[in-house]
């Protein structure tokens, strides 16, 4: 999913689209390491796709954070 799309989602949704991202690095990182599959590529992909939601979690958390500072003056 490319940040275009992330962005739109809400901060839930996001939490349950890393959720989901972190299980599916485990298991294929597992699969990796268990011989069951030889694709190591996914693994980068996988990575780069938690790193983009954490990053667009905080991007939104910073944006809430100085709304809330323009209220206070």
């Amino acid at each position: 999913m490319d940040a275009i799309e992330l962005r739109k989602k809400s901060l839930s949704e996001l939490q349950k689209e890393l959720e989901a991202s972190c299980k599916a690095f485990f298991s294929h990182r597992m699969q990796i390491l268990m011989q069951q599959s030889n694709n190591t590529a996914k693994l980068k992909e996988l990575k780069r796709s938690i790193a983009r939601v954490r990053t667009i979690i905080r991007e939104q958390g910073r944006s809430a954070g100085n709304k809330e500072k323009g209220n206070l003056k």
